[in-house]
């Protein structure tokens, strides 16, 4: 949810140990400000001021700003996390255990269950990654600091009312640097708008109950103009020597593509039709080819980000029974799945750096360590996860047992 947690992302930035000086009496004049206009727009003074007076800024979130992996890291990177088999097999379980509440939503909503289990997937990996920092905390600092600061206003009062209405008690709001909470990651203002009790209790609590947090999902695709029965798009083949017009934006008739040579990936005609669609290719004419649908769109409003996209899209399509992409993408050196970046931390344990615990997630004590061990090997330094790094450290490493089976 814009801009949300992914887990991948937010557990990847650094966490400082202790917060950065800051100008108090700046950041005290700028809590006044919010007061008064808090107050203007119908909230508390007294609520304000118990839940965010005496927050201490967190400095950190501001680097967080113009980080946001979706947009700086290469694609196949991002999906090998994403779309692995582990995330498949989990998610599979998931349908299958809330298969009656997944049909309900169904049914209310008509966003078919594997959509809305991926996005519950990508989001906080089906309720094991929330996010820990608490959104008061990171809203109110990045209300009074960096950029965007109306936006971040808005989110913060939109928190307070969340704590006013009693669906969610301020200590479980806990979340990702720019208030991203909840099993499906909504900031504050969206749940505001569109979460739903879908379970009955009288609350629309997307941290506690599995079947509100799904069903707000649904709600949010149907709200951004899902399309009951409709696919989100397939992979094609593009006719070599294709100039012509590309992009989620370029949208045209189907049957225009069809016009224009382009086929199933297998090679099989497509049904021309008047349905607009667009042809995406993420990593450029030498990679994947897709024709996406309105739907793409829906799921791409969640985080206004084409690789987030594809990895909802192309999880959905996994939870669905079917296999991955037939094109590889354009690189002799694909990133790792979760199972092999835990793999790669038990190895730089090995070979004495102090990463932390190995979870998988390449954070800047996995990244420093990697780049040492580049230097060392005579590869680029630049701190990247990959297959060719883990294949030479597999090598280069004493034959001692690497469990990796996540256990």
């Amino acid at each position: 949810m814009l801009p949300n947690l992914l887990a991948i992302a937010m557990a990847a930035a650094p966490q400082a140990a202790t917060v950065p000086p800051y100008d108090a009496a700046a950041y005290d004049r700028c809590l006044d400000s919010l007061e008064t206009r808090a107050s203007r727009e119908g909230i508390d003074r007294a609520l304000f001021n118990r839940h965010v007076r005496d927050v201490v800024p967190d400095t950190t979130v501001l680097r967080l700003l113009d980080a946001q992996p979706e947009f700086r890291t290469p694609i196949w990177d991002y999906l090998a996390g994403l779309v692995d088999q582990e995330r498949v097999a989990d998610g599979k379980a998931m349908l299958e255990q809330h298969a009656a509440t997944l049909e309900r939503v169904r049914k209310a909503y008509g966003v078919d269950p594997a959509t809305v289990v991926a996005v519950w997937g990508v989001e906080s990996d089906f309720g094991d990654t929330f996010g820990k920092r608490p959104l008061l905390q990171s809203l109110s600092t990045l209300s009074c600091m960096g950029r965007r600061q109306d936006f971040f206003r808005d989110e913060l009062f939109a928190t307070l009312r969340i704590i006013r209405d009693g669906d969610v008690a301020p200590e479980r709001l806990v979340g990702s640097w720019a208030g991203a909470f909840g099993h499906t990651q909504f900031i504050p203002s969206t749940y505001r708008r569109l979460a739903v009790d879908f379970d009955g209790d009288g609350r629309r609590d997307l941290v506690g109950s599995i079947p509100d947090a799904l069903a707000s999902t649904a709600n949010y695709l149907k709200r951004a103009g899902w399309q009951t029965g409709n696919p989100w798009g397939y992979e094609v083949a593009v006719p070599r020597g294709y100039a012509g017009p590309s992009g989620r934006t370029h949208r045209r008739p189907l049957s225009h593509w069809v016009g224009q040579g382009i086929t199933r990936v297998d090679g099989s005609a497509i049904a021309p039709d008047a349905r607009r669609t667009a042809l995406v290719m993420p990593a450029g004419r030498d990679g994947p080819a897709f024709l996406v649908f309105r739907n793409f769109d829906a799921i791409y409003s969640y985080n206004a980000a084409e690789s987030y996209a594809f990895a909802i899209a192309l999880l959905s399509d996994r939870l669905r029974g079917q296999g991955g992409l037939v094109r590889d993408w354009p690189t002799d050196d694909p990133g790792l799945s979760r199972r092999e970046r835990r793999e790669l931390q038990r190895i730089l344990l090995q070979r004495g750096h102090d990463i932390g615990e190995v979870d998988g997630i390449i954070g800047a004590g996995s990244r420093a360590a990697i780049r040492v061990e580049q230097q060392r090997l005579g590869r680029t330094v630049d701190g990247r996860a990959s297959q060719g790094l883990l294949a030479a450290l597999r090598e280069a490493t004493p034959a001692t047992p690497v469990d990796t089976d996540g256990q």
